[in-house]
């Protein structure tokens, strides 16, 4: 297992959107990718809340860091349910999925 401590790069995403929105094009840009956002926005956060390095969830996972890099980029690589229910339970969470009619 990895004996790297975790220390959380300083990020304000709601600041950082907002700078983001100002530029052409990012609007429609981001939206149409919001969900695999969403996704990598909800990977880190369980991440971050456990404490644990990208490395220390390859470990728990049997997989490699880059691996685990791919999966919270959010918009390069498409997840399958089997990788995210371990990485869940990698950082202690349970997965769950829920479809949302439409208004």
């Amino acid at each position: 297992m990895s004996k790297l401590k975790y220390e959380p790069v300083a990020h304000d995403h709601k600041r950082f959107l907002e700078k983001a929105a100002k530029r052409k094009g990012f609007s429609e840009a981001y939206e149409a990718l919001e969900t695999e956002y969403t996704l990598a926005h909800t990977l880190l956060d369980a991440r971050r809340r456990a404490g644990l390095t990208q490395e220390a969830v390859a470990d728990r996972m049997g997989t490699t860091k880059s691996v685990i890099s791919r999966l919270e980029g959010g918009t390069k690589h498409a997840p399958s349910v089997a990788s995210l229910k371990r990485y869940a339970e990698a950082v202690g969470c349970t997965l769950s999925i829920t479809l949302v009619p439409h208004p």
